[in-house]
C-alpha cells in the first residue's frame, strides 16, 4: 500500500477557490462601527492595498494565481497527502485516515499559502512594509519568509505568552529579517494603555492586532496591514490545501467521509474543507466537515453569532462572527494561534447553515492525541494541529465501536518543533487542562452589548 500520494510541481492549483460565490445565504457586510453602514472599499484602503480589498468582495467562483506567486509556491508544493496506516493499526480501526501535510513549507506550518499572496500583492502596489501580529509564531514567521522573497519590511506583534514559551518562533522571524516584538508592547499608544492597567498581561490575538494596525496607519502610508486569518481573502488563498487533497484522493478511489480541522481564526479549516464543502452544498457529496477549537477558547461551541471588533482597541471594522468579545484574553494554552476571541465570518455562516460542525477539546487530550500520533506516524504535531488529531482518533474509534469503513481526512497544518517547551510540560506533567468558567463567558460577551446584531 502506497502511504504517500503525491502531485507534481505542474499540478499546483492555478486559481485559488472563492466560497462566497457558493454561499446559499451570503455573508452580512462589516459594518463601519461609527455610521453602522456596511464598509466602502475606501475605507479599508488605509490597511490593505487595492488587489486584497477587491478579493475580500469578490463573488468570482475561481480567482487567478499570479505567476509570481506560483513560482514561490513551487518551493514546497503540491504538499504530499499521507495515509496515516500505522495510527490506523495502532487504533485497530476499519477507518482510512489520509492527513494533508502542510509542515513541508519553509516556515513549517499552512501559513505562507496567504503570507506569499499577500506580500506580492503589496509588493506591486508600492508597499515598502507590512506589520502584522502572530499567536503561536506560525503566522509571524510565514509573513517574515514572504517579506524576504518580496524585499519587504516587516514588524510582527507576537502575543506575549507566546513569545515568552517559544523563543525560537522570534529566532525565525529575526533570520528572515523581520522585528518580532511582544505585544502588549510600548511601542504602541494601546500597548502602552493595556501595560498600565496591566503591567503582566499575557497578551491576546486581538490586542496584538490592534497594535500591528495602529502602527500600519501611523506609517504615513509606507506601512499596510496584514492579517494571517479571518478575512474573505486569506481563508480564499488556502484553498489550495483542499484542492489539493481532492486531486490526490481522487488519485487512490476515495473521497472523505470526514474532513477535519482545527480553528483559531479559520484559515487552515478553510483551505482545507472549502473545496469539500462546495461539493456538499451543491447536493454532489455530503461529509461531515469538522472544525475544532479549544475549550479554553470556545468561540464556536459557547460564544453567540454576533457583530463584532476583531481587534481589542476596536480600530477594525465590525464582523459578523461567533465571538467571545473583542476584550476576551483566553487563558495561556499552548496552542496560541487558535487563542482568538473570534472566527471567521465565512466559517460562522457554514455553520448557522449547517455545512459545518464545530467541537471544543481541552488541552491534557489534544496533547495525549498528538503524543500517540508522533509515536504511530513519526511527526511531531503543532499543538493547534493536536486539536484535529484528537477528533481524528474519536472519529476513527467510533468506526471502530461502529464496524463501519469511513475516510478521514485531516489537516495537519504543521509540525511541532518549535513547541517542544509544550511537549516537555505534558511529559513531565506540567501542563494545566485550562476550564473556561461560565461567568468568565458572561463577562466577555459584555464586550458586545449594545452592538449592532447581525
Amino acid at each position: 500500500m502506497e502511504n504517500r500520494i503525491l502531485l507534481s510541481p505542474k499540478e499546483i492549483p492555478r486559481e485559488w477557490y472563492n466560497i462566497q460565490a457558493d454561499l446559499p445565504n451570503p455573508l452580512k457586510p462589516p459594518l463601519n462601527p461609527k455610521t453602522g453602514k456596511p464598509v466602502s472599499p475606501d475605507e479599508l484602503s488605509p490597511i490593505f492595498p487595492e488587489p486584497l480589498i477587491e478579493q475580500e468582495v469578490s463573488r468570482e467562483r475561481w480567482i487567478e494565481i499570479p505567476e509570481e506567486v506560483l513560482k514561490i509556491y513551487a518551493m514546497w508544493r503540491p504538499t504530499p497527502l499521507y495515509r496515516a496506516k500505522r495510527l490506523e493499526e495502532y487504533l485497530d480501526t476499519p477507518a482510512r485516515i489520509y492527513y494533508k501535510y502542510e509542515g513541508t513549507s519553509p516556515p513549517g506550518s499552512h501559513k505562507p499559502n496567504t503570507a506569499v499572496a499577500q506580500a506580492y500583492y503589496n509588493k506591486i502596489s508600492g508597499v515598502k512594509e507590512l506589520t502584522t501580529e502572530t499567536g503561536a509564531g506560525q503566522w509571524g514567521s510565514a509573513l517574515s519568509f514572504a517579506c524576504a522573497m518580496f524585499g519587504l519590511k516587516c514588524t510582527v506583534f507576537m502575543v506575549r505568552v507566546s513569545y515568552n514559551q517559544k523563543p525560537y518562533r522570534r529566532i525565525m522571524m529575526n533570520v528572515w529579517g523581520a522585528e518580532c516584538i511582544p505585544s502588549p508592547s510600548d511601542r504602541t499608544e494601546f500597548g502602552k494603555k493595556i501595560l498600565s492597567e496591566d503591567p503582566d498581561s499575557p497578551g491576546s490575538l486581538g490586542i496584538a492586532i490592534s497594535e500591528a494596525i495602529e502602527t500600519a496607519v501611523k506609517s504615513g502610508g509606507k506601512a499596510k496591514y496584514s492579517l494571517g486569518s479571518v478575512l474573505n481573502h486569506v481563508l480564499l488563498h488556502q484553498t489550495v490545501i483542499g484542492l489539493e487533497a481532492k486531486k490526490q484522493l481522487e488519485l487512490v478511489g476515495d473521497y472523505p467521509d470526514v474532513v477535519i480541522g482545527c480553528a483559531g481564526g479559520g484559515s487552515n479549516f478553510a483551505g482545507l474543507s472549502f473545496p469539500f464543502v462546495k461539493d456538499k452544498i451543491e447536493g454532489v457529496k455530503n461529509p461531515k466537515v469538522v472544525a475544532v477549537e479549544p475549550e479554553s477558547c470556545p468561540t464556536m461551541t459557547r460564544g453567540p453569532f454576533a457583530y463584532d471588533f476583531g481587534d481589542t482597541a476596536k480600530m477594525t471594522p465590525l464582523l459578523p462572527m461567533h465571538t467571545l468579545g473583542h476584550d476576551f484574553v483566553p487563558p495561556p494554552l499552548h496552542a496560541g494561534g487558535l487563542r482568538y476571541h473570534g472566527i471567521a465570518p465565512l466559517v460562522s455562516q457554514l455553520l448557522i447553515d449547517g455545512f459545518i460542525e464545530a467541537r471544543a477539546v481541552n488541552q491534557i487530550k489534544t496533547f495525549e492525541a498528538g503524543v500517540t500520533w508522533a509515536k504511530t506516524e513519526g511527526v511531531i504535531p503543532a499543538p493547534e494541529t493536536n486539536h484535529a488529531l484528537a477528533v481524528v482518533i474519536d472519529e476513527a474509534l467510533e468506526a471502530k465501536k461502529e464496524g463501519k469503513e469511513k475516510v478521514i481526512l485531516v489537516n495537519f497544518s504543521g509540525h511541532g518543533l518549535m513547541d517542544l517547551s509544550a511537549y516537555d510540560a505534558f511529559l513531565s506533567g506540567k501542563l494545566q487542562d485550562y476550564k473556561l468558567p461560565e461567568e468568565e463567558i458572561e463577562r466577555a460577551l459584555k464586550a458586545i452589548e449594545g452592538l449592532p446584531k447581525p
